[in-house]
């Protein structure tokens, strides 16, 4: 009896971990105040015709002006993240505006009840097999990664994937990893991804084709490491939902991706068609991102142009459409405010002109080093950068013209320095806040920042482990030999 009344108490005084909002304008607030005590510096720059962009030149950095970052800054930052590109291949307005047109598909196809009777049907027929989804679909991102760096186009599937994994028995955590955790593991062991392994070899002067036999066994190794264990942690979970680390929010959950109301079970011709329609936009999709040259803005013109039509066909009626499109794209409207705060991040620290800097004190760090201890200082320093510079293509044409030089006199192959590069940006991708990728993906999955840096530090420490261990036998055998 005491002991009730007691327990309000503690709660009151319990530390609660900051949302993601915070965090990321936390961070905003540190990165500007670094920059009035990191000197400001730049490296001279060339255009290069391969890459279609300005590459800094090694042995030319110099001090700048500084430009610390004062009050009006951070409050303009955010703003400033969602239309300044910075080191990135798109403006964070792109991305929003992809998530909010796939809010509004998602409420147009959920209005229908076509993804509740679908997932019913689904869960019928998978009953007692349903853990084999887990690598399945893991391999379907990883390939993703590995071969076109597949990475905010996986913010859709979030919102498609959750609510099945959840009817499976799983928690909304087990469904970020399948996809975070796929399309990073692909991304970190890239074989041919245009926007990682490809760039960065440019860069680097030499094929990409160089050095692809290690990456092979780096993206089979780490990709059979993560599988093993996500499905051990969901296999925990549905065996005993109250060791899920998000087992707090298993009823909110529940109640945002599933309709759990005593609806009919049938399953009629007219939810088939609508659920044929639903995953023929996401083969459009990755058709458009892989071989058609698209972007955001075309594949948020798919899903717009997708949601009316099955609004349509759906038969939901002006009215009914405009709720159901307005509705799913509100709910995904945080997702949208996530993202231009984590690139205003970026737009502090390079108006305070720190990127460079640091990347000549890594070019210091590791003169006169041996083979194996300098790969893996390298491995380090590319980890370190990419928390600052979250787009792998934006971080090879920054570091590649200048590191990958400082290998020649090291007798380290550059297709190895390209290697720790990638390797290197997949993991911290993974979990970095800067990340769009990440910030929005668990934002949709509502997965708590906190979390999710809970469940995946073993995986990050064993997927460095594997790394560092095949960089060593790589600068050891002299090179990556194709």
């Amino acid at each position: 009896m005491t002991q009730t009344t007691l327990d309000p108490a503690p709660k009151k005084t319990r530390f609660s971990f900051p949302s993601a909002y915070t965090i990321l304008f936390a961070l905003i607030v540190i990165i500007a105040a670094l920059t009035w005590v990191i000197p400001a510096g730049e490296y001279d720059r060339v255009a290069s015709a391969a890459l279609g962009k300005d590459v800094p030149v090694a042995g030319t950095y110099a001090l700048t002006d500084a430009n610390p970052q004062g009050f009006f800054d951070v409050i303009l930052a955010p703003i400033a993240g969602f239309y300044d590109p910075g080191s990135y291949t798109a403006n964070a307005i792109d991305v929003a505006l992809f998530v909010l047109m796939i809010g509004g598909f998602i409420g147009v196809v959920t209005a229908t009840g076509a993804i509740d009777a679908g997932i019913k049907r689904a869960m019928t027929r998978l009953k007692g097999r349903e853990k084999w989804m887990i690598p399945i679909l893991m391999a379907l991102f990883a390939a993703g990664g590995s071969t076109y760096g597949m990475a905010e186009e996986t913010l859709a599937f979030y919102v498609i994937l959750t609510p099945v994994i959840i009817a499976a028995g799983y928690d909304a955590l087990t469904a970020a990893a399948v996809v975070m955790l796929g399309a990073g593991v692909g991304v970190l062991g890239s074989t041919v991804n245009a926007f990682s392994t490809v760039i960065a070899s440019d860069a680097a002067g030499i094929p990409f084709t160089d050095g692809l036999m290690l990456r092979f066994v780096i993206l089979g190794l780490t990709f059979a490491a993560t599988v093993a264990y996500v499905m051990r942690y969901a296999a925990r979970v549905k065996a005993d939902p109250s060791r899920s680390l998000v087992f707090d929010l298993k009823a909110a959950n529940e109640a945002h991706f599933r309709n759990t109301s005593e609806a009919t079970t049938d399953f009629t011709g007219l939810q088939k068609i609508v659920l044929i329609l639903f995953g023929t936009t996401f083969a459009v999709m990755i058709w458009g991102v892989s071989l058609g040259g698209w972007w955001m803005a075309e594949m948020s013109g798919l899903f717009l142009f997708a949601g009316i039509a099955i609004g349509l066909i759906g038969r939901l009626g002006e009215k009914g459409l405009v709720d159901a499109f307005v509705g799913g794209a509100r709910d995904l409207l945080g997702v949208a405010l996530i993202i231009g705060l984590a690139r205003g991040i970026v737009v502090i620290m390079d108006a305070g002109d720190m990127t460079d800097t640091v990347l000549h004190w890594a070019e210091g760090t590791v003169a006169g080093l041996s083979n194996v201890v300098f790969i893996n200082v390298m491995y380090w320093i590319e980890v370190v950068l990419a928390f600052f510079v979250p787009s792998t293509s934006g971080l090879a044409v920054l570091s590649m013209p200048v590191l990958a030089p400082v290998g020649d006199f090291a007798g380290v192959e550059r297709s190895l320095i390209v290697t720790a590069f990638q390797s290197a940006t997949g993991v911290v991708n993974l979990v970095t806040p800067t990340s769009a990728v990440v910030m929005g993906g668990l934002a949709i999955a509502r997965v708590p920042y906190e979390r999710w840096l809970r469940f995946v530090w073993p995986v990050l420490l064993g997927l460095t482990i594997i790394i560092m261990a095949a960089l060593s036998i790589g600068a050891l055998m002299g090179g990556t030999p194709a």
